[in-house]
């Protein structure tokens, strides 16, 4: 039988990947939505072939990678694109998602997405994991980490899911406002429970 499957999330700059880290760490299996989103669009790979054959050869950088900033600037503005993109690559990384899970072996396995909730993949989900700090913490950390102005870190949380509604739909959450090992305390914490089912 697979693996119960624990998704963990966390809006930008608030630590998900630390958790993700102390749970590898624990030899728990991690199954990396981001890594995989971005395997789906390698050189060479289907959907990077079906991007270019869309959009024209200059969404390719030289060296055969995605122009990611071009991307963005043909998809930013435009509904339709976004959408049309959305559609090509939602179900190749579902399915890759679901290979991956499938695979793991362990008490339990972690998904780890960024957009667990806006992207539905807490229905993949036994128990859902939220990586928490309070928002002024979150745009300070994320503008001192990425050298990007406040403001930017504020636009990026306005378009994710608020707070308060990850906070209610979360099964478990790691208070990451605190130390390092506090934040491994909590999960050390979560491991147990989950490992002892």
């Amino acid at each position: 039988m697979p693996a119960p499957v624990i998704g963990l999330t966390g809006g930008i700059a608030t630590g998900k990947s630390t958790a993700s880290n102390y749970f590898k760490k624990l030899g728990i299996t991690i199954v990396d939505a981001d890594t995989i989103a971005r395997q789906v669009v390698a050189p060479n790979s289907f959907g990077l072939e079906k991007i270019k054959a869309h959009f024209g050869s200059q969404i390719v950088l030289d060296n055969g990678e995605l122009n990611r900033a071009e991307l963005r600037k043909l998809i930013f503005s435009n509904e339709s694109e976004k959408l049309w993109l959305n559609n090509l690559l939602h179900p190749v990384i579902r399915q890759e998602i679901l290979e991956q899970l499938n695979a793991a072996n362990g008490p339990y396995v972690i998904l780890d997405a960024p957009l667990l909730f806006e992207n539905n993949l807490d229905k993949l989900c036994e128990k859902t994991l939220l990586v928490d700090i309070p928002e002024e913490l979150q745009i300070m950390r994320g503008s001192e980490r990425d050298g990007v102005n406040k403001q930017q870190i504020k636009q990026i949380i306005a378009a994710q899911m608020p707070r308060s509604i990850k906070l209610k739909k979360a099964d478990y959450v790691i208070d990451n406002a605190l130390s390092l090992d506090n934040t491994y305390a909590q999960v050390m914490a979560i491991h147990q429970k989950l490992s002892n089912k």
